[in-house]
C-alpha cells in the first residue's frame, strides 16, 4: 500500500518563538526514536522505535495536555523505526508526515499507512533534497533520498532512509536513519555538506555504516548511538566506536546512558542528563 498526498520542496509551520532547541534521543530499546522541541514550539518526531515504549518516553517529555505531534518523519519502514509510530498516531494528533513512499509489506508499516489514510493525515513524499523551514534560523535540510522511491521496491531498505540535518542558528544535528556505506559514499560524491556538531550514527553503530571518510566529513563533536542493551545484532560495532573515539568524539549510547537529551541555544550545545 502506498499513500500519496503531495510532494513539496518547502513548507512553513507557524509558531511563536520561545526558548531553546531540545532534542531527545529516546531509549526505546533496539530502535530509533528522536523527539525534537523547536524554539518555535513545534513537536517533531523522527521514527518511533520497535514498540509502545515511545508512548512512555513522550509522556515523560510532554505536558499531559500536549497531545500534538506537528511533524512525524519515518526515515524508512523497518519495524524498529515504524512500529512505535502506530501507537503515536493512536494516542496523539499528528498534523503532517514525511516519508519516501517506498514499498514494504511488513504488518507494522501497512498498519501505519492504514491509520494515516483513516485519519486523513497529510503526507509529504520526500523524493529529492529539499528544505523544511520551521521558523527563523531553524530548518530541516533533507539530503537523501536523491530521487523518488515512491512505489518502488528496493533491495536494501536501510539505504532508502531519509537523511536530514536540523540546523538552528550555528548548531547542526545530522540524523542518518540506517543508511549504509553505499549511501554514505553517494552523499560524499554529491558533495553534500555533511558537517554537523551532533551525529546520530547510522544503523545503530553497525559496521555496515560509519566509514572513516563519512565520519571525517561530518566531523561531529558528539555522536549518539541508538541501540538496545544486549541486542541480538552485536550493535554497536567496536570498530565504529573506536573510530569515533580516535576522532575525539563524545559518544552517548542509549544502552548505557538511557535517553540522551541535548539542548541548543543556537550557539552552544549542552547535555542535560
Amino acid at each position: 500500500m502506498v499513500l500519496v498526498l503531495t510532494a513539496v520542496p518547502i513548507f512553513w509551520l507557524n509558531f511563536e518563538a520561545s526558548g531553546d532547541l531540545e532534542i531527545d534521543f529516546f531509549d526505546v530499546g533496539q530502535g530509533d526514536a528522536i523527539f525534537i522541541k523547536t524554539p518555535m514550539g513545534q513537536n517533531i518526531l523522527i521514527d518511533g522505535g520497535p514498540d509502545d515504549k515511545i508512548i512512555d518516553r513522550l509522556s515523560e517529555n510532554l505536558a499531559w495536555w500536549d497531545k500534538q505531534i506537528d511533524l512525524m518523519v519515518l526515515t524508512h519502514p523497518h519495524s524498529d523505526h515504524v512500529a512505535g509510530l502506530v501507537d503515536v498516531i493512536n494516542r496523539y494528533k499528528v498534523k503532517k508526515i514525511l516519508y519516501t513512499g517506498v514499498i514494504h509489506d511488513s504488518p507494522d508499516y501497512l498498519t501505519w499507512l492504514e491509520l494515516i489514510r483513516d485519519r486523513g493525515i497529510p503526507l509529504v513524499i520526500i523524493d529529492r533534497p529539499q528544505t523544511v523551514k520551521l521558523g527563523e534560523d531553524c530548518y530541516l535540510d533533507i539530503s537523501h533520498p536523491l530521487e523518488s522511491m515512491l512505489g518502488k521496491e528496493v533491495p536494501n531498505l536501510n539505504n532508502s532512509s531519509i537523511v536530514v540535518k536540523l540546523i538552528y542558528k550555528e548548531t547542526k544535528f545530522l540524523f542518518t536513519g540506517d543508511i549504509e556505506s553505499e549511501v554514505e559514499q553517494e552523499l560524499l560524491e554529491y558533495k553534500v555538506d555533511l558537517s554537523a556538531d551532533v551525529l546520530k550514527t547510522a544503523h545503530h553503530g553497525s559496521d555496515t555504516s560509519g566509514t572513516l571518510e563519512f565520519l571525517t566529513a561530518v566531523n561531529p563533536r558528539i555522536a549518539i548511538i541508538q541501540v538496545g542493551a544486549e541486542n541480538d545484532f552485536g550493535h554497536p560495532s567496536l570498530r565504529v566506536v573506536k573510530r569515533l573515539e580516535r576522532m575525539g568524539v563524545k559518544i552517548f549510547r542509549n544502552d548505557l546512558d538511557g535517553t540522551v537529551k541535548l539542548i541548543s541555544d543556537g550557539e552552544n550545545i549542552s547535555h542535560n542528563p
